[in-house]
């Protein structure tokens, strides 16, 4: 689940970022499409969540007019 409320979500010195929160150990991936009426995912971290969450940041991406994300687990 990715936290969408806080202090933690959002931008912030040039760069986008928000906390994850799941199982203890799950292992996740963070995946961005820019267009989500043909999205095409490609995966950008990837994470184990040894305490339950993690905190993903990306720099903001200049290129692009947006970007969205979504989480999958293997």
């Amino acid at each position: 689940m990715i936290l969408t409320s806080g202090p933690s979500f959002g931008l912030e010195s040039n760069t986008f970022g928000f906390i994850i929160s799941w199982a203890t150990n799950a292992s996740v991936t963070v995946e961005a499409c820019t267009n989500l009426a043909s999205p095409v995912w490609f995966p950008i971290a990837t994470n184990n969540l040894a305490n339950g969450s993690f905190y993903f940041r990306e720099l903001l991406q200049t290129n692009s007019s947006g970007r969205f994300y979504r989480i999958s687990s293997p």
